[in-house]
């Protein structure tokens, strides 16, 4: 099955321009944008497109997995260029969802472009990913299929349920549109967690107090991901 782009059909905005446009919106009081670009560039970029209260959970993923920590931002190991956008709103936080695909946010673009490898992280129902509405599971996607690879066997070494998405229709992260892979390769990897993964994640699964209640599944994810795009960066290809 060849994967295709992530339907749209419920996003209010065609694009993160369309967003930023949109004079209802305030920015730092409905969503904001957080990033880090190093000097010199990293080989690879952590992306949370839909962070904050929109796919909740990803925006602490991708602060731990880029090597800062989520409740002080302070570096924990080696750190890589990172990017997300955030949902800041009680409720509605799905209003501000834009495909991946349509993800045209000219620093995202311009870390992944001068990337050798990304990871875009995500949130999904269980139902979503075709599986029990209480199963904690991983699906990893993207491009390339060797980052894919090492994500698959050390996830799955770590004890979480993976499952190879690559051809996934909606979930695989196969578009050449999407974010992840825009990077000078022109592939990346995408990581879509199901909404009991994440919650486990938590002790205290809200906005102000997640970065703060991360839990031993939280680090074991991490350090997994971690691991897998360090050896992906150390094939050199």
């Amino acid at each position: 099955m060849r994967p295709q782009p992530q339907s749209t059909v419920l996003d209010v905005y065609a694009s993160n321009t369309d967003l930023y446009a949109d004079p209802r919106l305030v920015e730092r009081v409905d969503y904001r944008r957080r990033f880090k670009r190093h000097r010199p560039r990293t080989a690879s970029v952590v992306l949370a497109p839909h962070g904050g209260g929109i796919e909740a959970g990803t925006s602490e993923l991708c602060l731990a997995i880029a090597g800062y920590s989520p409740s002080t931002r302070v570096p924990i190991g080696q750190t890589h260029d990172y990017w997300m956008f955030e949902g800041l709103r009680s409720v509605a936080n799905d209003e501000l969802h834009v495909t991946s695909s349509h993800c045209d946010d000219r620093v995202a673009r311009t870390l992944v472009s001068g990337a050798s490898h990304a990871l875009g992280l995500h949130g999904c129902t269980a139902a979503a990913a075709g599986l029990e509405d209480h199963d904690r599971a991983v699906l990893v996607g993207g491009r390339d299929a060797v980052l894919r690879r090492e994500l698959l066997t050390r996830l799955r070494r770590a004890g979480f349920h993976t499952v190879d998405a690559a051809d996934h229709p909606v979930l695989g992260g196969g578009d050449r549109a999407n974010i992840a892979n825009r990077t000078r390769t022109r592939r990346g990897g995408q990581l879509e967690l199901t909404t009991p993964l994440r919650t486990a994640m938590f002790a205290e699964n809200s906005r102000p107090n997640r970065r703060h209640t991360t839990t031993e599944v939280f680090w074991d994810f991490v350090h997994a991901c971690r691991a897998a795009l360090a050896a992906r960066e150390a094939m050199n290809n």
